[in-house]
């Protein structure tokens, strides 16, 4: 049996059984997508599921399971996405469906978190509203960025939107 995951737990919360597939019920549910062959929505969201909680590389992800598309089949179904605006819409709607019920039309502290994903290289002109400069840290000064928007209550963090 996984601890529970606390405030200051290192333990990510996405490595519980039952979050992994409330995150893929969510996704296939908010963001429908077309694909041919070998590779299902299921797949491709699992994959990125299990890159995201080992905090690996779609590419080793892909090479370290089986029955699944390589790296390369599933690049090519995110470059589908490639309407951010829409695509942040279509998850936040995604979100606010599942709130709680504790959650809905009652009144709430917000935290906001400003997550910084390091970026290396030139970026594309889709790209460049994206990348926001700061101070140094893994060797760059540049990084995605998007902030989400979430409550606490009782001990268990409800994520309400994110913006890139």
């Amino acid at each position: 049996m996984l601890p529970t995951p606390t405030l200051v737990s290192p333990a990510p919360a996405l490595t519980d059984e039952t979050t992994l597939e409330a995150a893929l019920d969510g996704l296939l549910e908010s963001i429908p997508l077309t694909t041919k062959g070998e590779c299902r929505p299921q797949t491709l969201y699992e994959v990125l599921l299990r890159a995201a909680c080992r905090q690996d590389s779609v590419e080793h992800t892909a090479q370290m399971l089986s029955g699944v598309p390589t790296g390369n089949g599933i690049r090519y179904h995110l470059h589908k996405f490639n309407d951010m605006s829409a695509l942040e819409t279509q998850l936040n709607q995604g979100l606010q469906r599942r709130l709680p019920a504790e959650i809905a039309n009652h009144r709430h502290r917000l935290a906001i978190d400003l997550n910084l994903i390091p970026y290396y290289g030139q970026p594309t002109s889709a790209e460049t509203c994206y990348i926001y400069r700061s101070r140094a840290k893994a060797g760059t000064t540049s990084f995605f960025v998007y902030a989400t928007v979430y409550v606490i209550r009782a001990h268990q963090r409800v994520t309400l939107a994110i913006h890139a």
